[in-house]
């Protein structure tokens, strides 16, 4: 089992590895890891949870991973600037692995600020990667969750919804990050618990970190979340959500799904019941 969070100098060590980067081609022109291949559509897919949608995020990126040179014998990690400025795109990349049922996935703890922080080199030579057959497992299908299943959750009081979205798309002031009206409606999945997907992280020296497994659970604590608890995660496209799927699953917790719909689906399809306005008597 590949460890999800790697550092600078192990991937520097590392041997069989695809490593891609996940930021915009503009920055990954102007310097990257030396080798890495950029796919900066892990961050820019819009994904819906319907059949059809699902069948096309999987094609779509099984031949995007394959053309990457992911055959299954290679270590793919990801990343991106630092953990908090790319809206958590390299662990967007992380959980499309996982969900695809990719073994061997990892992220750079602290993207390419924390590479450049340990004195590694940059390339802006872009290699030519021999593509590969890229092998679809279904074991990881269940990590997906659809709006159905989130429909269902809100009666199943064992589960707990977690969103992880900025606080002005919390309090129903922004639809999306992408500006306060781009989704037709504002607030959040009723029932709904709240943590901003920044407090799962903490300042260092290299930039922002994950932070440890006690430290994670304490703020899951907040909300009434254990390490026993399921959790379905959502965001507005499921990149923050990922970003903190890879914390709660560092923490130990045992049953992290994401609704990669997320709010951009959720928000479009009128059937579906939401809360707006302020989640508290104001």
């Amino acid at each position: 089992m590949t460890e999800a969070l790697v550092s600078p100098e192990q991937l520097s060590a590392m041997e069989g590895v695809v490593i891609i980067d996940t930021r915009a081609p503009e920055a990954y022109a102007a310097g990257h890891i030396p080798g890495a291949v950029n796919l900066h559509d892990i961050f820019t897919y819009l994904a819906t949870s319907d059949a059809e949608g699902l069948t096309a995020m999987r094609e779509k990126f099984a031949a995007a991973f394959g053309a990457a040179g992911l055959s299954g014998a290679e270590t793919a990690v990801l990343y991106e600037q630092s953990m908090n400025t790319g809206f958590g795109q390299s662990c967007r990349g992380y959980f499309i692995l996982n969900w695809l049922g990719y073994p061997k996935a990892a992220v750079l703890h602290g993207g390419i600020e924390a590479w450049t922080a340990a004195g590694m080199p940059l390339s802006t030579e872009t290699p030519a990667p021999a593509a590969a057959t890229f092998p679809v497992d279904p074991a990881g299908a269940e990590l997906m969750l659809t709006k159905e299943d989130v429909l269902a959750a809100l009666s199943n009081p064992a589960v707990a919804i977690l969103d992880v979205r900025d606080v002005d798309e919390w309090i129903a002031d922004s639809s999306s990050p992408y500006g306060k009206d781009f989704c037709p409606r504002k607030g959040r999945i009723p029932g709904a618990k709240w943590i901003e997907w920044y407090r799962l992280m903490k300042p260092t020296a290299a930039g922002p970190m994950i932070k440890s497994a006690p430290e994670v659970l304490a703020e899951l604590a907040t909300v009434g979340i254990g390490v026993d608890t399921p959790v379905y995660l959502y965001c507005f496209k499921g990149a923050r959500a990922s970003n903190s799927y890879l914390a709660l699953k560092q923490a130990g917790v045992r049953d992290v799904r994401i609704y990669f719909g997320s709010w951009n689906e959720w928000s479009r399809d009128d059937s579906l019941p939401i809360e707006d306005g302020l989640p508290y008597a104001a």
